[in-house]
């Protein structure tokens, strides 16, 4: 098969979650399956070099599918006008996938589509309006002209076809999985304090990452602290790494407002080298998400042999499993038991560790990739 991988989500700034969602599917399948072709395709004005520089990391087995024409203008025009995306790419393709919702018109081959999660149907509120409006413009008919689409939970699944039960029988899961090799228990523990003092963090620490917004109900996390710290008078610090989303604001204000500035730490962005050593240093993970199509970050803390605490909410109990303290996310005061039962249980955390890096070895990345492919010759039948 000729295999083209939709790159925008590698090579547009930071990568999120959809970027690694990508990128572990798509390394791990060229690896896997050689006797086929992959290609990512991505639009490119100029300055095709910087592009290529972003996506060389990933690239083993995979080449390049480039079309000399401004990615913008098309996305921006074949929103009105029935564009076809074929038109611009010169490699063939059987199959190409899109892992960011949208698919435009006229595309090469038979059409996938990743729909990671419905937040903004279920949860408008907390979405970023430009997000929320492209896909109230572009989702519903991405999905009709989409030959398969694709989600990473069975809670996912539920959610689109809540919303969309005329696509029921061409949606399949294919969940997420994790790095084995990126997250590890320590190889270098001399790492960790380097990598504290780094980012002024001192002491033991409960560590969130993710984007800093409201969907992660950090807000509850901090009120819940704040429980637990008026009973813990040496509490770890409260470590919330991760870029700034939307209306992050309200964040940052309760940390003032409680007067927690010395003990809430926020590091912004975490670079690749820092994520192993800042997550296994911590004492917890805590991961108390309203809504998560998937939540890929407490399988990583589990990859790592840190404890977790996660909410009981959408796909998260698929995720932990029975191998995490679990809380319903909107109550503070379980979240702020959780974080008490973490604290001063050491037999609870050392048997969350364990169980937890079993279960990180059954959601690899080569078996979502292997789901994935299954998908594609399910098409090419």
């Amino acid at each position: 098969m000729n295999i083209s991988f939709d790159a925008v989500p590698i090579i547009n700034g930071k990568m999120t979650g959809v970027g690694w969602c990508e990128v572990g599917q798509t390394m791990a399948m060229a690896r896997l399956h050689p006797e086929d072709n992959f290609y990512y395709s991505f639009f490119s004005r100029k300055d095709d070099h910087i592009k290529l520089e972003k996506l060389a990391p990933f690239s083993e087995n995979i080449g390049a599918n480039i079309a000399h024409f401004s990615g913008l203008l098309y996305r921006t025009a074949s929103v009105v006008l029935p564009i076809p995306h074929k038109w611009f790419f010169k490699q063939k393709s059987d199959i190409t996938h899109f892992f960011n919702y949208i698919a435009p018109p006229g595309v090469d081959g038979k059409t996938v589509i990743t729909v990671h999660d419905m937040v903004y149907r279920t949860y408008p509120e907390t979405v970023r309006g430009r997000t929320k409006k492209i896909l109230d413009m572009g989702l519903a008919s991405s999905m009709k002209r989409a030959d398969m689409i694709v989600t990473v939970s069975e809670f996912s699944k539920s959610e689109i076809i809540r919303y969309f039960p005329q696509h029921e029988s061409k949606i399949r899961v294919v969940p997420c999985g994790v790095d084995l090799d990126r997250f590890k228990p320590c190889q270098q523990p001399e790492r960790i304090p380097e990598v504290k003092k780094k980012l002024g963090i001192e002491g033991e620490y409960f560590l969130y990452v993710g984007t800093i917004e409201p969907r992660k109900n950090l807000e509850r996390l901090i009120n819940a602290y704040n429980i637990f710290c008026q009973h813990e008078k040496d509490a770890p610090k409260l470590v919330l790494a991760g870029g700034k989303g939307w209306l992050y604001d309200g964040i940052f204000q309760r940390v003032t407002d409680l007067k927690l500035e010395e003990k809430v730490l926020f590091t912004q962005y975490i670079s690749d080298e820092d994520m192993n050593p800042l997550m296994c240093g911590a004492l917890a993970f805590v991961f108390p998400s309203i809504y998560e199509g998937f939540g890929i970050p407490p399988l990583e803390a589990m990859a790592c042999g840190v404890p977790v605490l996660a909410s009981n909410a959408a796909s998260l109990p698929e995720v932990t499993g029975d191998c995490a303290v679990t809380c319903d996310p909107y109550s503070e005061e379980e979240i702020a038991e959780g974080l008490r039962r973490l604290y001063s249980d050491s037999e609870l955390r050392a048997d969350l560790s364990r169980r937890g890096l079993e279960r990180a070895k059954t959601l690899t990345w080569d078996s979502s990739a292997e789901k994935l492919y299954s998908v594609y010759k399910e098409l090419m039948k």
